[in-house]
């Protein structure tokens, strides 16, 4: 929908910037919960509570923040490159309905943006602080080596905690295909 109707601006000589990508991974992880709360994807017996805090690995954090990180960098990565404030989403504990609303939220935010408000993103240097500092990079490093990673790092991890108790998914789902 977005990317048909909006081409983004460029990046750099021959990249552009992702827009319509981060909000194709909003909308897919936002299916995929709206497909387990009207119960078309099977759940195998697993407590809904259970599975929003369900990890891959005792240090790595539960699937409820790696779909609220992947909004929060997404949404956060393309207001800074359009030189946009970051909006501001509660990103507490959360149920399926919370966690797809917050998707929508994310999206909805994601199509106020305009190309041409990528315009120059390139070359303008971005600053945002993390938990332990504050950090600057030009765009195109920003986007390519931060923004970008780390939404597909916390999308597929919440996809892999899906599968990993069970749920009838694949890469079909994460690709928007199924």
């Amino acid at each position: 929908m977005f990317a048909q109707q909006h081409r983004p601006a460029r990046i750099h000589r021959h990249r552009r910037i992702p827009g319509p990508r981060f909000q194709m991974h909003h909308i897919q992880v936002g299916r995929t919960l709206r497909r387990i709360l009207n119960g078309r994807i099977v759940m195998n017996n697993v407590d809904p509570a259970v599975l929003l805090n369900t990890r891959l690995f005792p240090d790595m954090l539960p699937l409820t923040m790696q779909i609220v990180i992947a909004g929060d960098i997404a949404r956060g990565g393309a207001a800074r490159l359009a030189g946009r404030d970051v909006p501001a989403f509660d990103s507490g504990t959360a149920t399926f309905g919370q966690l797809v609303d917050g998707l929508r939220h994310s999206i909805a935010f994601l199509e106020t943006l305009t190309p041409e408000q990528f315009n120059g993103a390139e070359d303008r240097t971005v600053t945002w602080n993390t938990r332990s500092s504050s950090k600057s990079m030009q765009g195109t490093p920003y986007l390519f080596q931060h923004v970008l990673p780390n939404v597909y790092f916390h999308v597929s991890t919440a996809y892999g905690i899906l599968r990993h108790v069970g749920l009838e998914i694949g890469k079909q789902d994460f690709l928007g295909k199924a």
